[in-house]
């Protein structure tokens, strides 16, 4: 099979596209025929030297894979909904063994869910790990499941994968965005709910003339000391301000950062519950999941770039 993988720590160009025996399922492990692979910043992180040197770092490249159960490792495999698990069901998988980026790829049966009727390969791979960032954003800022009417957050770089995800789950929960992007975005945070606003000079004073009476809590996705400074400007309660983006502002700050970057809160429980509700939300055609992009296999050096260099709408994805 065909798997990309880095050679060694660096930039994209690192990638290479290798030929590798399929791996084969163990017990409690299933093979899935790969469709659909999720590109995250942690992605490129992981083999940029951001997060160490540590060789192990290279051979986990990528977390949500979607795409078609090929094989089970033992018999009467359920997954974490109790649902059996056969040959030929449509499944996303949030955690791989290995890289992601691969023609095959084993999971533990623990980690698939077979997907709903109305879900795309491409639309399930890139809906668990922004839409899981998008939850634990909203339970750290005291927005969590549950009606919030009248609370106003205010999210930074709200167009890209997880900005996307926050602003439609806010806006179920009664919650007024308002959202910064460039002014080729606004018409598409319209139409998910949010007030779109400019970011640059004079941003605390344009929000503070759409919510004159106040910011309740504000999210950093896209880490720049505007945002840091403009949140913190406007959001009286500091607990309420979160990061997953974490730079030079927010760490002098003391804002609490999200994720998988030192000194981040994971928050692995809720990310994992969200999972099922993720599901049933874009199954249900209630959560746009967006897909702005894809690449073949053999590109997946471009589609990090496309992810690193910013200002992707929604989600890019690659496809074996």
């Amino acid at each position: 099979m065909k798997i990309v993988r880095p050679t060694t720590f660096g930039g994209p160009e690192v990638l290479q596209l290798l030929d590798e025996e399929a791996p084969s399922p163990g017990p409690g492990e299933v093979l899935v025929a790969v469709r659909g692979i999720d590109v995250n910043p942690v992605d490129w992180k992981l083999y940029s030297g951001a997060f160490g040197s540590d060789p192990a770092l290279l051979g986990a490249v990528g977390t949500s894979v979607a795409g078609v159960v090929a094989a089970l490792g033992s018999p009467g495999l359920t997954g974490p909904d109790g649902a059996e698990l056969a040959v030929g069901d449509a499944v996303v998988a949030r955690g791989v063994h290995g890289t992601a980026y691969a023609e095959q790829v084993v999971a533990d049966a623990s980690a698939l869910r077979v997907l709903p009727d109305a879900l795309g390969f491409e639309e399930a791979a890139a809906l668990l790990v922004g839409g899981g960032t998008a939850f634990h954003v909203l339970d750290a800022v005291g927005l969590g499941e549950g009606e919030h009417a009248g609370q106003v957050l205010l999210v930074h770089g709200a167009s890209g994968g997880v900005g996307t995800a926050t602003v439609q789950l806010a806006a179920q929960r009664g919650v007024r965005v308002i959202a910064t992007a460039s002014e080729a975005n606004h018409d598409y945070l319209r139409e998910l709910g949010a007030e779109p606003v400019a970011y640059g000079d004079g941003l605390a004073a344009r929000v503070r003339a759409l919510a004159p009476s106040g910011v309740d809590a504000a999210a950093d996705l896209v880490g720049t000391d505007e945002a840091v400074a403009t949140s913190l400007d406007l959001v009286t309660d500091r607990d309420r301000v979160v990061t997953i983006v974490q730079g030079t502002a927010s760490r002098a700050a003391g804002v609490r950062a999200l994720g998988g970057g030192p000194g981040a809160d994971p928050g692995t429980a809720v990310r994992g519950a969200s999972v099922p509700v993720l599901l049933r939300l874009a199954g249900e055609g209630r959560l746009r999941v967006v897909v702005s992009a894809t690449y073949p296999l053999d590109r997946t050096a471009d589609a990090h770039r496309a992810v690193r260099d910013g200002h992707t709408r929604g989600k890019v994805v690659v496809v074996p």
